[in-house]
């Protein structure tokens, strides 16, 4: 399954981003709600253990570790914030020890979900997904959040091809944002025209120019993971349903939330 070697690509340039860091550079602050380079990793590393315990458990039929799991993180934030919950279970785990573990940890990751069939259904927190849909959905993450790391050091990302899968998540998604807001779903999604990082071009949708979004792939993936506000790329975007969407565009589950104001998210001077 090449998501799951695309997962790995991602986690490989966001570890090559921070290898060289000193322990107290884990400590700094990002533009994603002041969470830490620390927190950040415990995130990336506890819910690429539960992906990890949710396929284990649909290969061996039994959910009961992974159901366990989500029964803590349940308990724990009936009493705290996310980020408490995974301080607590990893210890406080912080710094290079942390990136350590990480890293050691998401490749044998990759190499579970590469060879399993990408149409297995596998357990989570509300409906199951496949097994492509999880491991894309940690690649989403991982990307999403080292947008951030990358912001804060100053440096300026090169993405490659894999960001695909992202895209394809982003336009799979279109329906869930309205749904999520407790909107009408429109009927008919806008035409995306996405010129990948290699310069091909990409097209999603049925053909129009009065719904449209053109420009780069990478720029729709940061809105559609709300890395960036819609002000701060240079996607053109025509029609009312596309400006609707790219205002609020959410890839991912949970509850409905506002991408960040204009100019907040952006590379660190």
């Amino acid at each position: 399954m090449q998501q799951a070697h695309d997962f790995k690509a991602d986690c490989d340039a966001l570890y090559a981003l921070l290898e060289p860091l000193g322990a107290s550079d884990f400590a700094q602050e990002t533009g994603f709600k002041g969470w830490t380079f620390d927190m950040i990793l415990r995130h990336l590393y506890i819910w690429n253990g539960a992906a990890a315990l949710s396929l284990a458990g649909a290969l061996n039929d039994d959910d009961s570790q992974f159901m366990g799991f989500f029964a803590k993180v349940g308990e724990s934030l009936q009493k705290g914030a996310l980020p408490d919950f995974e301080h607590d279970y990893l210890g406080g785990l912080s710094g290079r020890e942390l990136l350590n573990r990480w890293h050691n940890d998401y490749p044998k990751i990759a190499e579970a979900f590469a060879d399993v069939d990408p149409k297995m259904r596998l357990p989570w927190a509300g409906p199951s997904m496949s097994a492509r849909s999880s491991i894309t959905a940690r690649q989403m993450e991982t990307w999403a959040h080292a947008q951030a790391i990358y912001d804060a050091l100053g440096v300026k990302r090169i993405n490659m091809d894999s960001i695909k899968n992202i895209a394809v998540l982003g336009g799979n998604t279109f329906g869930w944002t309205f749904k999520n807001r407790r909107e009408e779903v429109p009927d008919i999604m806008p035409y995306l025209v996405l010129d990948a990082p290699s310069g091909a071009q990409w097209t999603f949708g049925e053909e129009s120019d009065s719904e449209r979004i053109e420009g780069l792939a990478e720029e729709f993936c940061q809105v559609v993971t709300q890395v960036r506000n819609i002000a701060d790329t240079s996607l053109n975007v025509k029609g009312d349903v596309a400006t609707r969407w790219m205002q609020f565009a959410q890839c991912f589950a949970g509850r409905a939330v506002d991408p960040p104001a204009a100019g907040t998210r952006c590379i660190k001077a």
